[in-house]
């Protein structure tokens, strides 16, 4: 009887949905087990070129700190390498040498690192937490929270590393005339 199908069908749809969600496109599974394929590559690039940039942030004269726990000096060095031993991630923070309007200017400076909150990203970003994030926080709980003015937040992408340096050259640059 067609109407009994037809109210089968229409349960099945209902309850189907309801208890396991809807049905992905193939596209979206493709693209999902792509993703997947890909991560540890991706992962490896994002660990390298965070590296680089470590490394470079760490000698430079506009720079007074880096928190990265792959840096001798970091205090759960040890820690990390127990627990971390492909790599440390590619979000980590630096203090620039100066104010908040430095730490600003350093930001509008920058062309190829995008001005965001979110961190994780493939495409590399970049904020500054004292003047975004925690602009209502005092300056004592700042200091609290290990945040100075010129503490800056980056995000590592997948973008070439000699491109990323090159791009924060020419912001700590226009942040040092500022």
């Amino acid at each position: 009887d067609e109407s009994t199908t037809a109210a089968f069908l229409l349960r099945a749809r209902r309850e189907g949905i309801r208890d396991f969600g809807a049905c992905m496109a193939p596209m979206t599974a493709f693209q999902i087990l792509q993703g997947i394929e890909t991560l540890p590559l991706r992962m490896q690039r994002h660990v390298d070129n965070t590296r680089r940039i470590v490394a470079f942030l760490a000698a430079h004269e506009m720079v007074g700190s880096v928190g990265y726990p792959e840096l001798p000096e970091h205090p759960d060095r040890a820690l990390a390498r127990v627990l971390l031993p492909r790599g440390c991630g590619a979000v980590f923070s630096f203090s620039i040498r100066g104010t908040r309007e430095q730490g600003r200017k350093f930001i509008e400076s920058l062309k190829i690192f995008s001005h965001l909150a979110n961190v994780g990203d493939a495409k590399s970003l970049v904020i500054h937490p004292a003047s975004t994030t925690h602009f209502r926080v005092s300056a004592e709980d700042l200091s609290a929270a290990g945040i100075t003015e010129g503490t800056i937040r980056l995000s590592v992408g997948l973008e070439d590393a000699d491109d990323l340096i090159e791009d924060l050259s020419r912001a700590l640059y226009a942040a040092g005339k500022s």
